[in-house]
């Protein structure tokens, strides 16, 4: 568990944080959504030391964090930023062992973590040891980048706009690549965007800062559906409003009896993909299947009126 506590930093008169309080679960993924100047950026980095607190704590299962020196706390800490921060003319293999090398790993067990990182990656590690950071696609060098964060199984990871640099059909599969990793292991998570659809898709438990202030912190269907403040609508947008939330629905939970054609939706998917199958294919429903059985159907009527309701 991380609890921070009226966390603060000043630089001269202006209050970049001001007296930040909120805790997030073991396992979990916080998303910290604002926009530029709001403060999310200092507060992550305040976690790890990066940047000194002016006032406040932060206690990392109990512990204070102020009470270790900083370059051991890091070390507890995974830490991953936009562009990944690769060293260039290190191979994937020595850049993912970076951390356990410094904790003294035997060189068994950093080169084992590092084959079972790039295993769950996708990335085969018989391909992809020696190779170098240039010679990945933007994909793949965030890919390593997280696994080199995650290599000393870190008690947290910290993720500052790690999908920024990326297109948006890379952006879309390093973000699911990103939550099926953390359900595989497990990892505490948070991590910091500008982005309000990236937040929501991503995020637990979503913190939106304004001003150095946390304005509102709760689950993604909370913040969307009843905004705290006229910032947070704003950052939700009125009218994406009601597809936001269709996408936090899964399609599972409008199933109902019946047997329309056509390819089938795992349960999980959103209501927004089943909007999004019903509307592409000009058909009135769309079936659905849990674990490869059929599970029903979900109606276009059903997801609008749906949606209508959070209009």
């Amino acid at each position: 568990m991380i609890e921070i506590d009226k966390l603060t930093k000043t630089y001269g008169e202006t209050r970049a944080v001001d007296a930040v309080s909120m805790t997030v679960e073991t396992g979990t993924i916080t998303a910290i959504v604002g926009t530029s100047g709001s403060g999310k950026t200092t507060l992550l980095r305040m976690i790890n030391r990066l940047v000194e607190p002016t006032s406040g704590e932060v206690r990392i299962n109990g512990e204070p964090t102020h009470a270790q020196k900083p370059h051991i706390l890091r070390r507890r800490i995974g830490y991953a930023i936009q562009g990944h921060g690769l060293f260039p003319h290190h191979s994937v293999a020595r850049n993912i062992a970076a951390v356990p090398e410094l904790l003294g790993w035997p060189k068994d067990k950093t080169a084992a973590r590092v084959d079972e990182l790039l295993t769950l990656f996708g990335m085969e590690p018989a391909d992809f040891r020696e190779r170098f950071p240039a010679e990945l696609s933007g994909g793949q060098q965030q890919r390593v980048g997280v696994a080199r964060a995650l290599a000393s199984r870190p008690d947290l990871l910290l993720m500052d706009e790690p999908f920024g640099a990326l297109d948006p059909i890379i952006r879309t599969r390093a973000q699911a690549d990103l939550k099926d990793i953390q359900r595989k292991l497990g990892s505490t998570i948070m991590l910091v965007t500008h982005d309000m659809d990236e937040a929501i898709s991503l995020g637990d438990r979503v913190a939106v800062m304004d001003g150095g202030k946390l304005v509102q912190y709760g689950p993604p269907d909370e913040i969307v559906a009843s905004p705290a403040t006229r910032f947070v609508a704003d950052m939700v947008g009125d009218a994406e409003r009601p597809m936001r939330l269709l996408s936090l629905i899964p399609a599972a939970d409008l199933a109902e009896d019946g047997t329309a054609e056509g390819s089938p939706l795992p349960a999980g998917a959103s209501l927004r993909e089943a909007l999004s199958a019903c509307l592409w294919s000009g058909r009135e429903a769309v079936p659905v299947e849990r674990e490869g059985q059929p599970a029903g159907q979900v109606t276009l009527a059903a997801i609008r009126a749906r949606a209508e309701r959070h209009a």
